[in-house]
């Protein structure tokens, strides 16, 4: 192939993910609702310590950051049950924010809630890390048998940034998008949750 065929065929593929990129946006947008769903996180830990049994990291008490969803009009004259809001799905996904590069396998989970304009659920209880993650990649390289270090870093410790999404729509058929981020710190035997 020669330069001229390269150069073109290269212009061409990013055309093309820039126009994918525009057309899956349309299912963020909130400019055609009359409604605004904002996503916000009460983090209650800053640190989880993946050492078995670490103090204060009790499996039945594993809420990390609770979310909570509002349905706000977005002009006085929004009324009625078709400006209720029904969440229908969220995305999790991660962002190290120490230099390294691998991180948890993101994942997309559907749920059923249903909020009125002007209401809230507060403590919305969304998962924000699978139960197995703790044993994959990144964190599995804190682990003492595995180094105890991040590849990555050279770290004993993996932060990254738990990005939720979550999507749904009013009952009048408009699309609703709100995120949330919050920070995380992973360790190993490092005085448990906090």
């Amino acid at each position: 192939m020669d330069k001229t065929m390269k150069n073109r065929w290269i212009a061409s593929a990013v055309a093309m993910v820039a126009l994918l990129g525009l057309s899956c946006s349309s299912e963020l947008a909130n400019s055609g609702s009359s409604v605004h769903l904002l996503v916000t996180n009460q983090q209650a830990r800053q640190q989880i310590d993946i050492e078995p049994e670490a103090a204060g990291c009790d499996p039945a008490n594993t809420s990390i950051a609770p979310i909570r969803l509002q349905a706000l009009p977005k002009n006085d004259t929004v009324t009625g049950a078709f400006t209720q809001v029904r969440i229908t799905r969220y995305r999790v996904s991660y962002v190290r924010t120490d230099g390294g590069r691998a991180t948890p396998t993101g994942f997309v989970r559907s749920t059923d809630t249903l909020l009125d304009v002007g209401g809230a659920a507060t403590g919305t209880n969304l998962v924000v890390l699978q139960p197995d993650a703790r044993n994959q990649a990144p964190f599995a390289a804190l682990l003492p048998n595995n180094g105890g270090r991040d590849p990555d870093t050279g770290r004993s410790v993996v932060q990254l940034d738990v990005i939720v999404e979550v999507f749904g729509e009013t009952l009048a058929g408009d699309n609703v998008y709100g995120a949330t981020r919050f920070p995380l710190t992973f360790c190993y035997h490092c005085n448990g949750c906090f």
